[in-house]
């Protein structure tokens, strides 16, 4: 679903990402990771079209983002940034209407559908109780689960997640992407978004994408592991891998009861 050819983006003199050649398809949770300042953020807002200032071509379901009118886009990409939004006396679920954007009449009037699929995506991420709650009224951690809600009403086959966890606490970090796993595995989307939590990307995703010193590193997480690129990324060959997956496998084992996100 996405394809990168030729790929090139950076800074000045300074390139981030070179002549990168890789593709992420649906049905498939990936996580893509590296250091602070390798790129990370500058590849997902990239693919999202919200910086065009790279060398080669981002391509959605076969079709090149540069010549995709804005809507065909947002039907197609949903994106989930870091920022976060506290906008006084906006309530959730309005945040979250904003996502049927794409699909609603001329002048943005919602259907009864639409309302059905913006109470469902409160639903899944576990927010019913926040639905009239205003953002400005919210932690950052329950203002995230909005934000992907907001995403979810989107409907679209991708979705790009800048550091979605970041705010989480351990459980609701399982629950979270338990979700995304989801959307990938049953519902045939394309999900890859940006942590530095070793552990999620190890245990709960079907590869990792590894930023790297202008490279980007994408494989299964067998081979990612097998490979020695996470040990050359914390410039410790000895890690085991074992051991950073632990603290993460004993606390999602001794989740008794979930409350949603």
């Amino acid at each position: 679903m996405i394809q990168l050819r030729d790929f090139s983006i950076g800074y000045g003199s300074r390139m981030l990402l070179d002549r990168v050649n890789t593709s992420f398809g649906k049905g498939r949770l990936t996580a893509l990771i590296g250091r602070n300042g390798t790129g990370k953020s500058t590849l997902l807002r990239a693919i999202a079209g919200l910086n065009r200032r790279y060398s080669g071509e981002v391509l959605l379901n076969g079709r090149s983002i540069s010549g995709m009118l804005p809507q065909a886009l947002a039907k197609t990409l949903a994106f989930v940034t870091t920022e976060r939004a506290r906008i006084p006396n906006l309530r959730c679920e309005d945040v979250v209407a904003i996502g049927r954007a794409p699909y609603t009449n001329w002048i943005g009037r919602m259907q009864a559908v639409d309302r059905e699929i913006v109470t469902e995506a409160i639903r899944s991420v576990g927010m019913e109780g926040y639905a009239l709650r205003t953002m400005d009224t919210m932690s950052d951690g329950e203002c995230q689960r909005i934000m992907i809600a907001r995403a979810l009403a989107q409907d679209t086959p991708v979705i790009l997640l800048d550091e979605p966890t970041s705010f989480l606490d351990m459980p609701n970090r399982y629950d979270l992407v338990s979700l995304l796993q989801t959307l990938a595995h049953t519902q045939g989307r394309c999900v890859l978004f940006s942590t530095h939590e070793l552990d999620v990307a190890l245990q709960m995703c079907d590869s990792i994408a590894l930023v790297d010193d202008g490279a980007l590193y994408h494989l299964s997480v067998p081979e990612m592991v097998a490979g020695g690129h996470i040990q050359r990324l914390f410039r410790a060959p000895n890690l085991s891998v074992d051991r950073l997956c632990a603290p993460f496998s004993i606390t999602a084992k001794n989740v008794d009861s979930k409350e949603g996100l």
